[in-house]
């Protein structure tokens, strides 16, 4: 007896073999969006949040003493033909997000984008990242670390044994970064170490707003050379001013980083970007545009 099939099942298996068919084409789709090397070094901006309301009192400011009084979050992906560097990577984890996607606060801080999808967009996924380095320990500065457990850690070694010490120092959440712990990591002990080896991407110490701070020194071809200052400075008045924060690590040290830098930017014509500078911030290029 020949056995019949009910139109319904038909449409099931179309609809299986229709899902299964989108499902390759997405693969495919994604192996080709992948990002090739650059053929030169490029600079990604992603917009990592926004924090709001925090006493200018802090850093020794008065509100009326301040433009603006919100910071800007950044995070960086710096692209090499040699390989990739992701500096300071947020101030909220993505794992913190719904499934709706909304909007995250916590506490002053707000973002409203994944630095995952930020990342992908141009190809990339945390896998993809070669080296990962912070300017600093804080909170603001060091949210998915753990999303770049398998790169290559950057890092100074007072930096280091300040956020896995017993007694964790303050502004941080350990919890965030604390599967850095046992990635692969290259201490860093000299002034200055060049990243790729090619002298375009330079961390250079800077120490002060925490034990082991540091700067980031790219020499792009095109915008010329730039410095991500890290928490330098967080505000320009405080540039102009020479005023530091009322939560510094050393405030002597960072007043002789801050001398140090404003030579070394004098001298070699170099851009300090602040990296919290909110209006500084809004006007720069976004990813998926970069700066090269």
């Amino acid at each position: 007896m020949e056995t019949q099939v009910q139109p319904s099942r038909w449409y099931g298996v179309l609809l299986l073999a229709i899902l299964a068919v989108a499902a390759v084409a997405s693969t495919v789709a994604q192996q080709h969006h992948r990002a090739r090397a650059p053929k030169t070094l490029r600079l990604y901006v992603f917009d990592c949040g926004v924090i709001k309301g925090l006493n200018p009192a802090l850093f020794n400011f008065k509100k009326d003493e301040l433009a603006e009084t919100e910071l800007a979050v950044p995070c960086y992906l710096i692209a090499d033909p040699k390989g990739t560097l992701m500096w300071d990577v947020g101030v909220i984890p993505d794992s913190a997000f719904k499934n709706d996607g909304k909007p995250v606060t916590q506490g002053p801080s707000t973002v409203t984008r994944t630095l995952k999808s930020q990342l992908a967009e141009i190809g990339y996924s945390p896998s993809d990242i070669t080296y990962l380095a912070h300017s600093h320990y804080h909170g603001d500065h060091v949210a998915n670390s753990n999303e770049f457990a398998d790169s290559t850690w950057l890092v100074r070694k007072v930096e280091r044994d300040a956020m896995f010490a017993a007694k964790p120092p303050s502004l941080v959440n350990a919890a965030n970064y604390s599967d850095l712990k046992n990635s692969k990591t290259i201490i860093l002990a000299k002034d200055e170490y060049d990243v790729f080896g090619d002298g375009k991407v330079i961390i250079k110490s800077a120490p002060g707003h925490t034990p082991g701070h540091q700067v980031l020194i790219l020499k792009l071809a095109k915008t010329g050379p730039v410095m991500l200052a890290g928490d330098l400075y967080h505000y320009p008045e405080e540039r102009k001013l020479n005023r530091v924060p009322t939560f510094e690590y050393n405030k002597e040290q960072s007043l002789a980083s801050r001398a140090m830098i404003e030579d070394y930017c004098k001298k070699t014509g170099t851009q300090l970007w602040i990296e919290h500078d909110y209006v500084h911030n809004s006007k720069l290029k976004k990813s998926p545009q970069y700066y090269d």
